[in-house]
C-alpha cells in the first residue's frame, strides 16, 4: 500500500487538530485576561482590540484575494489572534489609527510578505507592536492611571518605567517601591500597562488550559520566566540597592503574556524540546539585558523577535534523532 510523506512548513498539526481548532484554543485561554482588561480600562479596550481584529481580518482577506490570488484563509483565526495579541501589547487610550497601522505591519510585513500562516520568521503581532514602538513612542508609552477599577485620564509611567527612570536619576530602591503597586495588585490585576499586562493570574490560567489540551508544552514558558527568575535575582542578590528582586520582574511588563502567548508560536519557535530551552534562555536573558541597561523599561518583546531569527538556525542544529539511526 502506498503512503504519502508529506513535506511542509510548521505549523505541524497532530491527527484530529486543525489550524483552526488550535487558533480558538489559544483565544479562549486569552480570553479571561482580555476581558479582564476590558473591565479595567473600560470601553477604549474594547475600541483597540476590535479595531485591530477587525483590520487583521480585512488585511489579510485583501491580500490573499488581490495579491496572491490565493482563497482567503482568515477563518482559521490565526489573524483574529494575531489582532487580539496585538491589541493586548498596546495601551488602552492609544488612537485607534496607530492600532490600524500596527495592525497593517503586523498582517503585511510580519505574516503575508513571507506567504501567510506557517511562512513567517518573525511573530507578526509583536512586529507590529515593536514597529509602532519605535514610530510613536510618547503615544505608546502613555499609561491610564488606574484606581481599582476605575481608569483616570491622567496617565502615569509603569511599574518598569519607575523603576528604571528612577535609578537613572538616583533615587533609591526603597524610594522608588513606595511608587509602585504591591506585589498582590500586580498578580490580580490593579498596575498601569498595555491589555495584556494588568493581571498574571489570569495569563497563567491561560497557561493552565493551554497545557491541559497540548496546544503547548511547559519548556518555553517555564524557561522564559525561570531564565528572567534566575538572572534577576542573581543581580538583585549581588546589589539589591540597585536591582530589583526577581518577583517583581516576573509579574510587572509583558514577561507572562510574551513568555506564555507570543514566544510559543508553533511558527516561529524550535521544534524541538532542546532546541526551544535554548531559545527561552536566549529570550530571558536579552529580556533582563534591555530592561536592566537598555533604552527601553521592557524588553521582551524584542528579545523575541531577536530569537525567532534565531529559530532556522537552532531548528538546523538541534534535530531529533532519525528513525533507526545512532
Amino acid at each position: 500500500m502506498n503512503k504519502t510523506l508529506t513535506i511542509a512548513p510548521s505549523p505541524h498539526i497532530a491527527q484530529g487538530d486543525s489550524v483552526q481548532k488550535i487558533m480558538f484554543r489559544v483565544i479562549f485561554a486569552l480570553s479571561p485576561a482580555l476581558i479582564w482588561s476590558f473591565i479595567v480600562f473600560g470601553l477604549p479596550a474594547v475600541y483597540v482590540t476590535a479595531t485591530s481584529v477587525l483590520t487583521c481580518l480585512i488585511v489579510e482577506w485583501l491580500i490573499q484575494k488581490l495579491l496572491l490570488k490565493t482563497s482567503p484563509s482568515i477563518k482559521d483565526g490565526s489573524a483574529i489572534l494575531t489582532g487580539i495579541l496585538l491589541a493586548m501589547n498596546v495601551p488602552s487610550q492609544v488612537p485607534v489609527w496607530i492600532v490600524v497601522i500596527g495592525a497593517i505591519v503586523a498582517m503585511g510585513i510580519g505574516k503575508m510578505a513571507f506567504g501567510g500562516l506557517g511562512q513567517n520568521l518573525f511573530n507578526p503581532a509583536l512586529t507590529g507592536r515593536v514597529f509602532l514602538l519605535i514610530s510613536f513612542p510618547v503615544q505608546m508609552t502613555s499609561w491610564p492611571n488606574i484606581s481599582k477599577t476605575v481608569v483616570d485620564a491622567v496617565t502615569e509611567a509603569t511599574p518598569l518605567a519607575i523603576i528604571k527612570e528612577g535609578l537613572k536619576n538616583g533615587t533609591p530602591i526603597s524610594e522608588l517601591t513606595q511608587q509602585i503597586p504591591g506585589y498582590s495588585d500586580m498578580f490580580f490585576g490593579n498596575l498601569s500597562g498595555s491589555l495584556g499586562e494588568v493581571s498574571a493570574i489570569l495569563l497563567l490560567l491561560g497557561f493552565g488550559y493551554m497545557l491541559m489540551r497540548k496546544v503547548i508544552s511547559w519548556h518555553i514558558p517555564v524557561t522564559v520566566l525561570g531564565t528572567i527568575f534566575i538572572f534577576t535575582g542573581i543581580l538583585w542578590l549581588a546589589n539589591p540597592g540597585q536591582f530589583m528582586d526577581p518577583v517583581f520582574h516576573i509579574l510587572t511588563g509583558g514577561a507572562m503574556l510574551g513568555a506564555i502567548f507570543m514566544a510559543t508560536d508553533m511558527v516561529t519557535s524550535p521544534m524541538t524540546k532542546k532546541g526551544q530551552i535554548i531559545f527561552s534562555i536566549g529570550i530571558g536573558v536579552i529580556t533582563v539585558c534591555i530592561r536592566t541597561w537598555g533604552a527601553y523599561p521592557e524588553g521582551i518583546s524584542f528579545a523575541i523577535l531577536i530569537m525567532n531569527a534565531f529559530t532556522p538556525l537552532i531548528n538546523n542544529y538541534i534535530k531529533p534523532k532519525r528513525f533507526g539511526g545512532n
